[in-house]
């Protein structure tokens, strides 16, 4: 019953990530069509570019650390890049296809095998060690004070030794009976790990030991049916400051207090991605293609773009005076933090952008399902 259950899901979240994708007479939404720029007030340019290889049906997200950048493709190839000019430092074969990745501390850089492997490499690409999760491994692993924290599909968090490989501790968490199969994200940041959890519950350890700081409800199950239910939460949990934000399927965004759990404040709202977090507010794209602004102190509606409705958009970013979306075609919109209205776009290489746009100096970085990495700047 529960690998029929797991089929379910993964059936159900293709459905519900990609229905907006095909067109049929009883296709309703379909993706909205560009808004045309006529005098677009911001103009990114091209950095570089870098073709890595496809995801297939994983999300591999860019791990920035120092000034290197690390990518992965679903093929097994993991590549260290320089992160101003985007040369290759080096490419290795990890000589199995990969799930999840890229995780790093700058000091180790470590992926997920299709068969729940786990493998941790230097700065140089020689592979420190390997280790087995008791399942696939979805989310990215995340390196930091010392440990690797890996969460496999069946929720059991394990903490790793860095250096060696050893485990240091495990988590087991109890799944509900449908879930969604993404990638649920985890962040390491001082002592703590911040790890997204299906049933709507943000969960946060400690990295030495694995002990439990605090659990949180980001989204409650609601509803009558097991679909209905459905709240995990998405994307990557954001710290910035003393807050921790996060978003969830059915559920809410909301932030909490990074070192206790205390809520702050929390908003309805349904998302298959993560959150973006700057100094004044935090930003949603929901499963509806609207790309949302809510203040940071208190959680007041500041504005909402519903120019982009069903495109299956990424995870926001805030960068500059923007905020910048990738969609289902491979565009990257930049709209006004201030009061989104769209100011710039650019093209990529028409798939889709899933995986999380990252940061690197003054560069922004999307990978896209086919591979191309992009850093784009704005003058």
């Amino acid at each position: 019953m529960r690998i029929t259950e797991k089929v379910v899901a993964a059936s159900v979240f293709a459905m519900l990530a990609g229905c907006s994708l095909f067109s049929s007479k009883e296709t309703k939404n379909l993706p909205a069509p560009l808004v045309e720029l006529k005098n677009p007030s911001l103009t990114p340019q091209v950095v570089w570019k870098y073709s890595v290889g496809k995801a297939g049906n994983a999300v591999f997200t860019p791990a920035v650390a120092g000034d290197s950048i690390y990518v992965a493709d679903a093929d097994g190839a993991l590549v260290r890049l320089n992160a101003a000019t985007g040369k290759e430092i080096w490419r290795i074969k990890t000589g199995t296809d990969l799930t999840a990745g890229v995780g790093s501390d700058g000091e180790v850089v470590v992926v997920g095998g299709v068969k729940g492997q786990i493998l941790a490499y230097d700065t140089n690409g020689k592979q420190l060690w390997k280790a087995q999760a008791s399942s696939e491994v979805l989310s990215s692993p995340e390196a930091g004070s010392g440990v690797v924290v890996v969460r496999s599909v069946d929720n059991m968090i394990t903490g790793y030794d860095a250096k060696t490989g050893a485990k240091k501790w495990n988590v087991a968490r109890t799944t509900p009976a449908l879930t969604l199969r993404n990638a649920p994200g985890m962040v390491i940041n001082g002592q703590n790990a911040y790890i997204a959890q299906p049933g709507g519950k943000l969960l946060a350890l400690n990295v030495a030991g694995g002990l439990q700081r605090f659990e949180v409800v980001v989204g409650e199950p609601r509803g009558a049916t097991e679909l209905e239910r459905v709240t995990d939460i998405a994307g990557t949990p954001v710290i910035f400051e003393k807050d921790v934000c996060a978003v969830s399927y059915q559920g809410r965004v909301a932030c909490f207090d990074a070192t206790t759990g205390a809520p702050h404040w929390s908003k309805p709202t349904s998302s298959d991605k993560g959150v973006a977090v700057d100094q004044r507010f935090v930003f949603v794209s929901d499963d509806k293609g609207e790309v949302g602004a809510y203040s940071r102190e208190n959680g007041a509606n500041a504005w909402k773009n519903d120019k982009l409705s069903y495109r299956v958009l990424s995870t926001p970013v805030s960068y500059g005076r923007a905020v910048a979306v990738g969609d289902y075609q491979g565009y990257i919109h930049f709209l006004s933090r201030e009061d989104g209205a769209f100011i710039g776009r650019v093209a990529t290489d028409g798939s889709p952008i899933q995986a999380d746009p990252v940061i690197a100096g003054t560069n922004l970085i999307f990978q896209t399902q086919s591979g191309t990495v992009t850093a784009l700047a704005v003058e």
